[in-house]
């Protein structure tokens, strides 16, 4: 099992254990190739629900660059509920997760 295949069922447990959610796989494993070489930096794997810059790194060029979404509320509504999903207490919110619930939050699977 590659490095990349054990972080991608990491991710899936994460989704159930966390999210209460039964990952689509196919879809996980796109998301999670997507994230590039960030899943293997342990900051970079991670997304800051707190932090005000990390959150506007994911809208900028997660939903907006990547989604094709436009700028809204909506987008920060989105956000709220994906960490409020994940849960804001659980201190490691993996990037590829959010991606993949903010992906499933907006329809956008096409975008895979």
């Amino acid at each position: 099992m590659s490095k990349r295949d054990e972080l991608i069922a990491k991710y899936a447990a994460d989704l159930k254990e966390k999210c209460g959610v039964d990952a689509d796989m196919d879809l996980l494993t796109k998301v999670t190739i997507g994230c590039g070489p960030a899943i293997y930096n342990a900051d970079a794997a991670t997304v800051s629900g707190s932090d005000e810059t990390e959150v506007a790194t994911v809208k900028n060029n997660f939903l907006i660059k990547k989604l094709g979404l436009t700028d809204g509320p909506d987008l920060d509504a989105g956000i709220e509920a994906v960490m409020e999903q994940y849960g804001k207490s659980n201190r490691n919110k993996y990037r590829a997760v959010v991606y993949y619930l903010l992906t499933k939050h907006f329809g956008k699977e096409s975008v895979y």
